[in-house]
């Protein structure tokens, strides 16, 4: 019997140069975020620490540890990403571990999703396992890949470390990033060529699963009913994505402009984080909003096309992970900004502050440039599938 799948088995790839239209796509993405970021939080940062640069600032001390990342997985061969595996993987285990650790782990409104970081602020090893993931699970189908093929209960393995990953974040009340972790899984699952059917009965005891998972915490529960009934939560849960909604109106076609003392972003709590998108909409309008859009098309477009001519396997595989996860990511912020997804708590790669979350956004866009400089093959029917007898 035929089976279909994304990323054929292939030669390992001679190097060549970056592809240079995707290093540009996460420069401009960075800058844009980077200027975004001081337009909404500039305010706070005044008001709250005295100084309108402190979250810029920390966002560039970040940036630079992630661009250490990016030329870092940029540059080493894929074969060296490998053998740091074990470390990746079971470090960031570890780290999501330690928050549970009281005076290294840090709990804000019940969850431990941080580790403390003397004299400078926080990490989220969720990020990290956004990272890990990919990783594990692309090293697994490179190396079982007739296996699975041909057996399909070699996926057991992987599947479970799947649930491991996303059950680790899950304990750390991030609900939106576990399950946003077990998506991207199954994306590679899907790319992989895995037959799917056996996952039937795992579907059957995931919804429930799910479901009791929203129904044992009261504020998942009032993030659904606040996305059925808005106009019954607009001071409570629905407070937030109002604001936003009021500020990207306020844009219009062309936008407030930057530095004219925007006033909606400051009605947003937390505008920095979760809600960055808003105060680049009220300063930049429907252009802006549009020029975003054509960015992040760009860069998924050029993500992708190094990814499917990729000749190495696992590169293919990991590439395709990252990017999805990057462009995913995006679209589903922006989805709860605009009120289209109930409320979560994925923050907008290159956009939102963060340090955990641009280090490894740019850690992603490293490993991506890398795949990019492996030998292309022929545009044939290769680059884009093939079938296995």
């Amino acid at each position: 019997m035929s089976r279909f799948t994304f990323f054929a088995e292939r030669p390992v790839a001679s190097y060549r140069k970056a592809d240079t239209a995707l290093v540009v796509m996460v420069l401009l993405l960075w800058g844009i975020g980077l200027a975004t970021l001081y337009i909404c939080s500039s305010g706070f940062g005044q008001r709250a620490f005295g100084n309108s640069l402190h979250f810029v600032e920390r966002q560039l001390v970040s940036s630079t540890l992630g661009f250490v990342a990016f030329f870092f997985f940029a540059s080493v061969k894929l074969e060296a990403v490998r053998k740091m595996l074990p470390v990746l993987v079971f470090g960031s285990i570890v780290l999501c571990l330690l928050t549970f650790v009281p005076g290294i782990g840090v709990e804000r409104n019940g969850a431990r999703r941080w580790l403390r970081i003397p004299y400078f602020s926080t990490f989220q090893p969720s990020e990290a396992i956004k990272f890990a993931v990919v990783l594990f699970l692309a090293n697994f189908f490179d190396k079982q890949e007739r296996v699975v093929l041909e057996d399909d209960k070699t996926v057991f393995p992987a599947f479970f470390g799947l649930l491991v990953f996303s059950g680790i974040v899950f304990a750390q009340q991030d609900f939106s990033t576990g399950l946003f972790v077990f998506f991207i899984g199954l994306l590679l699952f899907f790319v992989s060529g895995a037959k799917l059917s056996w996952m039937f009965p795992f579907s059957c005891l995931a919804i429930p699963a799910v479901t009791l998972m929203v129904l044992l915490r009261p504020y998942r529960m009032d993030r659904i009913l606040g996305y059925i009934r808005p106009e019954s939560y607009v001071q409570t849960i629905n407070y937030q994505t109002m604001a936003a909604n009021r500020a990207i109106s306020a844009g219009g076609f062309w936008g407030q402009g930057i530095g004219t003392g925007l006033t909606r972003i400051n009605a947003i709590p937390e505008v920095q984080s979760d809600y960055v998108f808003a105060g680049w909409a009220e300063a930049m309008g429907l252009v802006g909003v549009a020029l975003y859009f054509v960015l992040l098309a760009l860069f998924a477009w050029r993500a992708f096309s190094c990814v499917l001519t990729c000749k190495d396997r696992f590169g293919a595989l990991a590439g395709f992970g990252f990017a999805a996860s990057i462009v995913c990511q995006s679209l589903v912020n922006i989805a709860v900004v605009g009120g289209v997804l109930p409320t979560t708590g994925i923050p907008l790669p290159f956009f939102s502050s963060g340090g955990s979350s641009i280090i490894f956004t740019l850690a992603m866009c490293g490993f991506l440039i890398n795949v990019s400089r492996l030998e292309q093959t022929e545009r044939d029917s290769d680059s884009i599938g093939v079938l296995y007898e």
